[in-house]
């Protein structure tokens, strides 16, 4: 029995106070700063590329293969974190701070726990992209720079999960302040520790990867600082008896955040089977992918903040036993997100020659780059509403604790139908790059609606209108 099941009783004949407009004042308040947090992030890997960069194509090929391996092993520990936020905002709705406590102090051993068999993934990083048929250089590089990366796995993890509750507790702007403080933080100990200046020796990809780590153990320390020390954190004692671990919150936690997991890993391999999908059909459409999935990645911080607002509100209005919080939560944060997510949408549509001009710029056959680029950021239109709904959606029902069932959904919709259509549009119709990117967005639409139809049936299940 899920903890949704066990309170829908009392949510049934709940009163749903409060007003639409209140509850969008609220949920913008959460998912500025959580939306602006994560374009930092972007920020710091757009920093981290750059100096890559100025090292040749084979040091930004081994980081590709290197975030590959990486980010595939940190996807399951990032997914066990998430369920913090939904545990500590249901507690916090209740008004029952010990339970937050024991929530954060959780999320805390799990990601210590997982991250012991995550970091054997980055150590052996060589080995597995060799296995996989790359060139013995490329995953020679990738392994310098595995080996500086993974000793931030735990501190990253750990900041997560403190970022999780932060916004849980309507306070996510700690989190948003130490991220902006990190963006200049991680670009300078990138440029000393790759290039050897000031008297720093030159590690080259060793370095990039041992000065993300650095800025991840200082995200740490200034989170635990907020936390412990100023207020509003400090009165819940987040470090009371941390070496207790809550065995029963431990499974609840696993029970939410596995799903969460295993969907994100789902989601990430249909963008890397694409990217392998259009590699067949030319490294031109290859190209183009690239570029119209790196503006997918900037638009979708916008909807991701929304989302991590919407699992908050809906978790506050589960832990009161408010049913018409729940439905007006979900509803608002859906609502705000297709209005922003159709502003940015058309703003590419509008600008999509211009940005294929700047990445391509006018190099050797970059018209055709550019014109198929252009293509695929006006299809790719009904994907980036379609992504942000989904995202919004699936926030929304992480809040209630329901994460088994989207997990199913996302099996369905991106690669039943998604990665299906992709590759009959893209090798049997002959529309190429651009059949792949129908494919994408067939399938992410499907995803989106059985979330909202999952959201929807259970918002009435629990009596609210």
């Amino acid at each position: 029995m899920t903890a949704l099941e066990k309170i829908e009783p009392a949510l049934k004949v709940a009163p749903a106070p409060g007003h639409l407009a209140a509850e969008l004042t609220e949920t913008l308040r959460l998912a500025v700063p959580m939306a602006l947090t994560q374009l930092g992030q972007i920020a710091m890997m757009t920093t981290d590329l750059a100096f890559i960069g100025r090292l040749g194509n084979e040091a930004v090929a081994a980081a590709a293969l290197a975030g590959t391996v990486y980010f595939i092993s940190f996807t399951i520990g990032m997914g066990l974190v998430s369920a913090v936020a939904p545990l500590v905002a249901q507690a916090f709705g209740a008004r029952d701070p010990h339970r937050m406590r024991r929530a954060l102090r959780t999320g805390l051993w799990a990601g210590l726990l997982i991250s012991l068999p995550i970091m054997p993934f980055s150590f052996y990083g060589e080995h597995i992209l060799l296995a996989l048929d790359q060139a013995p250089a490329a995953a020679h590089l990738a392994q310098q720079y595995l080996f500086g990366l993974v000793w931030g796995v735990t501190p990253a993890l750990w900041f997560m999960a403190i970022r999780g509750f932060m916004g849980a507790v309507n306070r996510p702007q700690p989190a948003l302040w130490i991220t902006l403080a990190a963006i200049p933080a991680n670009a300078l100990s990138v440029y000393l520790l790759i290039y050897g200046e000031w008297g720093f020796p030159r590690l080259e990809l060793f370095g990039a990867g041992l000065a993300t780590s650095m800025v991840n153990f200082a995200a740490l320390l200034a989170g635990l600082w907020f936390a412990t020390r100023i207020r509003p954190f400090r009165k819940y004692q987040v470090l009371r008896h941390p070496w207790r671990i809550d065995w029963p919150l431990m499974r609840q936690l696993i029970a939410i955040g596995a799903p969460i997991s295993l969907a994100f890993m789902l989601e990430y391999g249909l963008f890397s089977a694409a990217a392998l999908l259009m590699g067949l059909i030319s490294t031109t459409a290859l190209a183009a992918h690239q570029v119209a999935l790196q503006i997918t990645a900037i638009l979708f911080m916008v909807p991701y903040g929304i989302s991590m607002a919407a699992t908050v509100r809906v978790g506050h209005a589960v832990g009161r036993f408010d049913a018409g919080g729940v439905n007006r939560a979900g509803l608002v944060a859906l609502l705000l997100g297709i209005s922003l997510t159709s502003v940015f949408t058309l703003l590419v549509i509008v600008s999509r020659f211009a940005i294929g001009r700047f990445f391509f710029g006018s190099a050797d056959g970059a018209d055709t780059a550019l014109a198929l680029t252009a293509n695929l950021l006006l299809i790719g239109a009904t994907f980036f509403i379609g992504d942000g709904i989904q995202s919004i959606a699936v926030g929304a029902l992480r809040g209630m604790n329901d994460t088994a069932v989207p997990l199913l959904f996302a099996a369905i919709g991106y690669w039943l139908i998604g990665f299906t259509t992709a590759c009959v549009l893209g090798f049997w119709t002959g529309l190429g790059a651009i059949g792949v990117w129908i494919g994408l967005s067939c399938g992410t639409a499907v995803y989106a609606t059985l979330l909202v139809l999952r959201f929807r049936l259970l918002v009435r299940r629990l009596g609210a209108p």
